[in-house]
């Protein structure tokens, strides 16, 4: 198994902003659902600003990635954009990308709430472990410039037409005040409750909103 650091990312990883680009894009295709793309001139910013994280193998070749956002006059945060290459997928490094850029955004933002949307079944475990429980859209940040990042996915239509209330992610928020057994509940005791209820939703907002001809 590669060994890798993970880090916070800096002016010194920019190189790899291009290739982060392309793998969140083809993960996107690849799964027929949506990730908000992001130009390499933004991944950028996000490393000179210290709100990235990254990991490199110990060969130098890029690994994985995860950026921190911040919304609501800084009310919540999010760990965007969580891409792992696929060379290097299915050893646990999602799992430890996700948990660094989590403890970067509880150091930058701890007072905030952190939020997700997520259609993986994977990260809706990895997020659980962290303490986030799913959520209604309503719980998640009004802030206009979030919902515009959906735009670019292929699901954007099915947002819009239900007003931002439903779509194929779930929604997910860690709160830092939130001390509940129900915060701390464990992503296994859910597995099964969250497997068919992301086919529930997924069968009634295909027939709702795939089906039908757009409306105009």
């Amino acid at each position: 198994m590669a060994n890798f650091k993970i880090v916070v990312a800096s002016e010194k990883h920019l190189t790899y902003a291009e290739e982060i680009c392309h793998q969140i894009e083809e993960s996107a295709k690849a799964r027929g659902t949506g990730i908000a793309k992001r130009s390499p001139e933004y991944i950028k910013q996000k490393m000179t600003e210290g709100k990235a994280v990254i990991a490199i193998a110990e060969n130098g070749d890029f690994a994985g990635f995860c950026y921190v956002e911040s919304w609501a006059d800084k009310k919540f945060a999010a760990n965007s954009g969580l891409i792992v290459s696929e060379k290097f997928r299915k050893n646990g490094l999602a799992h430890k990308i996700k948990e660094r850029a989590f403890q970067l955004s509880r150091e930058m933002f701890p007072n905030a709430k952190l939020f997700g949307l997520t259609t993986s079944l994977a990260v809706m475990k990895i997020n659980s472990d962290l303490g986030y429980r799913p959520v209604t859209f309503s719980e998640l940040t009004e802030d206009e410039k979030f919902w515009d990042g959906c735009k670019s996915c292929v699901n954007y239509d099915i947002l819009t037409r239900t007003n931002k209330k439903h779509c194929l992610c779930t929604g997910m928020l860690y709160d830092p005040n939130d001390k509940s057994k129900h915060q701390r509940k464990k992503f296994q005791d859910y597995k099964d409750k969250y497997k068919n209820w992301l086919k529930i939703k997924r069968d009634l907002l295909f027939s709702k909103f795939i089906k039908d001809p757009v409306e105009k």
